[in-house]
Order: structure tokens, then C-alpha cells, then sequence
């Protein structure tokens, strides 16, 4: 008799958008390794998709729209029998986490933490209050609470870069087993696209990318827009500046100014062929979290990158001190120098290709992965023993969110009149 493939459910807080955001394309790339695994992948999200949602179904990946605080959800994941379920954030597993734990007591519960909302969010707060950013800033917001909960509710979160691993081991007390390191990885096309990429006399103009969802992006155009790019065109009067991303708001689209250099483009599809015949990518991101698809994505188009720490964190390039700026001078003025010395810019394109190259290989994490569910799944009983802190807090939560989610559902069924007086 035929073994039956083992399930695994992604629950999205959105439908991935690949071509669009950083998340998408890690979500896509964890259903990739699902799919490698030979498992029979669904995915299902309470969210509305968009044009630039990626049609998982030609993957062979099954699509499901579900309902926030429905009981609808109960019934489908019980006919659906997973032996995993994927939370895409700790905000989804707020939402349906204790939803699977009761229907599914035996099943995996996983957190892709895409990264630490916790850590960007803190850091925002910090920037704008103009205080010091520091683990005990970090530790008495609301929103590190809810995400170390979740955490620790869960079996097994992902996390996207070494940072962020070495930020939780030294500043909470979350045990290594309930945590492992999956950052991006590089495409088995990677090579190829290298030496497809034209050479720095065949390339012209700086860029940004970024999508006008994630607040990092505003506040690095903003600052781009009043700091550093009249600093660069001041000692480059014929250099553009392309700004490329999903969802810029009106307050973005309105800096587009030709007669700067400061050209607003909104959206492309393949933003690899435009980063092949950029000179230097810019990321002057002055807070965020986990690794920055912008990076990885001017990488593998053999682009040189001018970044900041956090811009760089979770990767070798934050010990690239000719590549990293620590203000908006010191930023443009290592941009005009990479763009304008040929030398120093091939320097950068081989360096920041070996960095990658090193550490992000697919293959090593794949099998790491695919290790750790194994083993999960022949000692779940004794791992879910040894996090009393996971077991305390579920045991918590499914009281307070299960009776909320209920009182919710209760209420829109009776302003749609399905309650019996």
C-alpha cells in the first residue's frame, strides 16, 4: 500500500506577493521546501488577494480563503488532518493558534516569525521618541510580550537571520530547541544570474527598493529625499536616483522630480533585470529587523550595495565597514565613491557576492530542516514536556482567545439576525 504524503497548512496573514514584498518571498520559499519534502502543501489566509498575490496553485500548492473567529476553520482543519500547520507571523497565530492546539493536539505548530516585529517595531518606537534603542526598551513594549508568547506557545519558530537568534538567546530566556535559524537562500540559478550581469561601464544610476507597506521603506525614502540625495547629485549633477516598489503612498509618489534625478517608478515585475544595469543599490534603512530582500536581491544581480547597520544586520556585510554609513554624509559620500571608482566597485561586487555565497546556500539548510521535523515529529510528546513556559501560556491562551474569538463570532451572527432570541 501507497504511503500517504504527510500534510503541512500554512496559515498566511496575507497571500504571498513574491514580486511585491521581502515576506513573500520568504514564504515562498518555505512552501518550496515543503514541496521538496514531498509533502501535500495547502495554503489559506483570512486576507483579500491583490494583483500581486503569486498563483501558489500552478505550484501544486492548494489555496483555501478561511474567516477570522469562524468555526468554519475548526471543521476544515479537521477534515484536513495536517501533521504541521505554518503560522506566517505571530499575528496569525494569535488569531488560529489555539483554534489547531484544540483540534489538533498531536499536530506541529510552527511560527515563521518572517522577522521580529518586536525588534523593528521597538526600534521605530525608539527612533521616533529619540531615545536609545536597548534590550530593556525592547523588553517592557506590549508587542515583545505577544511575540515571545507566541513563541513560545508554538514548537518551533523560524527565524530569518543570526541576529535575531543571538538577540533572543541573550535578552529572553527561550530555549535553543524551540528555535531555529532559516534565513533567505539563494536560488539554484544564482551563479547564472552572476555572470549574465553586465559590467560597471554597461550599468548607470543609484536605486532604492522597497514597498510602501513596511514603515523601514517610508523613512529611507524620506531621508533619501531630504538628505542624502542632494548630497549625491550635488557632486553627481547627471546621476538618477530610481525609487522601485509596490504601494508607495501619495506622500511618496509626489517626491518624483526629474529635473533632481529623483524618479518615483512605483512597481516593476522583474526587478532583477532593473538591478542588473544599476550601478549601486542604496538602503539607508535606519530601523527594521531580520535580513533585507533589497540586499539579498541587488547580491544576485552582482550589485553593489552602500547600507546601513541595520541594513546589513543578520549578514557578513556588517563587517564591510567601506560599504556601511553611520549618517546621511557619511552614507552619500561612500555612494559616490562606489559609484564613481571603478576599482572600488568591483571590490565590492565580488566581495558581496562571496559573502552570500558562503553562508546562504539552499542545499545545507534544507536538510537541516528537514532533520529538525523529523525529529520533531518522533519526539513531540518529550519536547512539548520540557517547555512548561509553551504548555503554561497555551493552557492561558486557549481560555482568553478561544472565549474572545467566540464572543465575537456570537456577536456578528446576531447583527446578522442567525441568533435565536
Amino acid at each position: 500500500m501507497e504511503n500517504k504524503s504527510p500534510a503541512v497548512l500554512v496559515i498566511g496573514l496575507t497571500w504571498p506577493e513574491p514580486e511585491a514584498t521581502g515576506a513573500g518571498v520568504r514564504t515562498l520559499q518555505l512552501l518550496n521546501f515543503f514541496k521538496a519534502f514531498n509533502y501535500k502543501v495547502t495554503f489559506c489566509s483570512a486576507a483579500s488577494k491583490t494583483t500581486h498575490s503569486a498563483k501558489l496553485e500552478e505550484r501544486g500548492i492548494d489555496c483555501v480563503p478561511i474567516k477570522l473567529n469562524c468555526d468554519s476553520f475548526d471543521l476544515f482543519i479537521s477534515e484536513l488532518k495536517p501533521e504541521i500547520v505554518v503560522f506566517d507571523r505571530f499575528l496569525t497565530e494569535e488569531y488560529f493558534g489555539w483554534r489547531v492546539a484544540e483540534q489538533l493536539p498531536d499536530t506541529i505548530r510552527i511560527l515563521d516569525t518572517q522577522d521580529l516585529h518586536s525588534l523593528r517595531k521597538s526600534r521605530e518606537l525608539a527612533l521616533k521618541e529619540g531615545v536609545s534603542f536597548n534590550p530593556d526598551f525592547w523588553k517592557v513594549q506590549d508587542i515583545t510580550l505577544r511575540e515571545i508568547t507566541s513563541i513560545y506557545r508554538c514548537d518551533l519558530s523560524l527565524i530569518i537571520s543570526k541576529y535575531e537568534i543571538d538577540w533572543l538567546k541573550h535578552n529572553s530566556e527561550i530555549d535553543d530547541s524551540l528555535l531555529f535559524y532559516l534565513p533567505f537562500v539563494l536560488d539554484s540559478d544564482f551563479s547564472d544570474k552572476i555572470q549574465a550581469a553586465p559590467a560597471y561601464e554597461l550599468r548607470s544610476d543609484f536605486c532604492f527598493i522597497g514597498n510602501g507597506k513596511h514603515s523601514p521603506n517610508i523613512d529611507a525614502i524620506n531621508l533619501l529625499k531630504g538628505d542624502i540625495w542632494p548630497r549625491i547629485r550635488k557632486a553627481l549633477p547627471n546621476a538618477k536616483l530610481n525609487i522601485y516598489g509596490a504601494y508607495l503612498p501619495k506622500i511618496i509618489t509626489d517626491f518624483h522630480q526629474p529635473e533632481e534625478g529623483f524618479l518615483v517608478k512605483g512597481w516593476v515585475k522583474d526587478i532583477g533585470e532593473i538591478l542588473q544595469n544599476t550601478r549601486v543599490n542604496l538602503l539607508p534603512l535606519r530601523f527594521g529587523a531580520g535580513l533585507k530582500g533589497k540586499l539579498f536581491q541587488s547580491v544576485t544581480s552582482a550589485t553593489p550595495s552602500v547600507m546601513t547597520e541595520v541594513g546589513a544586520e543578520g549578514t557578513p556585510f556588517i563587517k564591510h565597514h567601506d560599504l556601511l554609513a553611520s549618517d546621511a554624509a557619511d552614507f552619500s559620500e561612500k555612494a559616490i565613491i562606489l559609484f564613481k571608482d571603478k576599482d572600488r566597485w568591483e571590490q565590492a561586487q565580488v566581495k558581496g557576492i562571496k559573502s552570500i555565497e558562503d553562508e546562504f546556500g539552499i542545499e545545507s539548510f534544507r536538510l537541516e530542516f528537514k532533520s529538525v521535523l523529523e525529529n520533531l515529529q518522533e519526539n513531540l510528546e518529550t519536547h512539548r514536556r520540557n517547555n512548561f513556559t509553551g504548555r503554561m501560556l497555551l493552557h492561558h491562551t486557549m481560555g482568553s482567545s478561544k472565549y474572545l474569538s467566540k464572543w465575537i463570532s456570537l456577536k456578528e451572527q446576531n447583527a446578522r439576525g442567525e441568533v435565536d432570541k
